[in-house]
């Protein structure tokens, strides 16, 4: 089966991650692993999977157009900012893993056909891709005063990119919150990289202030169809408590378990967002194969 070309900006543990996960495709294949550094971990990993490898990043693709058709971007907001005009001119289908939300913002299950038909995806944040279907299916159901989301991630799982976008994180996640939710007027999101050891599960708590509990059948339903859904893309993602009603407040507790693609099972903020990332190019190509 002819598989479509991919690029991967980033050499960080996203996109050694979206790498092992494309390369498993039937649809997707990596043609080029773009980095700035020959000597780093990432680039070496993908050099000894027998990868194209490039120490000029985005440059790597401006000198060959035509070496890849999809691009997927790991490297951080700011970088994203400078890259997303030349993957525009470019005319590459990008998809942005990076909390820029310069373009249109993508959680799959809420919006994959609609993403298709745009140039530029941003997959939000790890965070964002647990929480969002959460807030969005109570919200349906209920009318939220107020949001709270905590993301709890294994320090070992955070390199330098997402250290340096934590700010990028909260804000992103909390506008696309609002974004994908109805009438929900208050957020926050919070994230917290532990270092505990043995390395915590990612998980991810939703707080929310609602009107009732009544019909509460209904939203335990409602959520257990998201949680369905979710794994047919992310397997290892699991309502773990909840949801758990106390006068107006609701609490649900999700944790995301990483498949050990590149870092151990541990690592499933990163599990989410790529495996997000690859199930949207993969719709993609297969509309393009077609």
């Amino acid at each position: 089966m002819k598989k479509i070309n991919v690029g991967i900006i980033g050499s960080g543990n996203i996109g050694c991650d979206l790498l092992v996960k494309i390369q498993k495709s039937k649809f997707l294949q990596c043609s080029l692993f773009m980095g700035r550094n020959f000597e780093s971990r990432g680039m070496i990993f993908a050099n000894n999977m027998g990868i194209n490898i490039s120490d000029q990043s985005i440059d790597a693709i401006i000198k060959n157009p035509g070496i890849c058709d999809i691009v997927f971007d790991a490297t951080t907001a700011k970088a994203h900012k400078k890259h997303a005009d030349i993957l525009k001119n470019l005319n590459k289908f990008t998809i942005d893993l990076t909390p820029s939300l310069i373009g249109n913002a993508c959680i799959p299950v809420l919006n994959s056909e609609e993403c298709l038909d745009v140039q530029n995806i941003n997959m939000i944040t790890c965070g964002g891709q647990a929480v969002i279907p959460i807030v969005h299916a109570i919200s349906c159901i209920k009318k939220i005063k107020y949001v709270e989301t905590v993301s709890s991630i294994s320090a070992k799982s955070a390199g330098p990119g997402t250290r340096a976008n934590i700010d990028e994180f909260t804000q992103t996640t909390k506008d696309s919150i609002l974004k994908f939710s109805n009438n929900v007027k208050k957020a926050k999101s919070i994230i917290i990289i532990n270092p505990a050891e043995p390395p915590i599960m990612m998980q991810n708590t939703v707080y929310a202030i609602i009107d009732d509990t009544s019909n509460i059948n209904t939203i335990e339903k409602e959520l257990l169809k998201i949680e369905k859904k979710i794994q047919e893309y992310v397997p290892k993602y699991k309502i773990k408590y909840g949801p758990i009603f106390e006068e107006n407040r609701l609490i649900i507790i999700i944790q995301v378990i990483g498949n050990g693609d590149y870092l151990p099972p541990y690592a499933g903020n990163l599990d989410i967002i790529t495996s997000s990332a690859v199930y949207m190019a993969e719709k993609y190509a297969k509309s393009r194969l077609i």
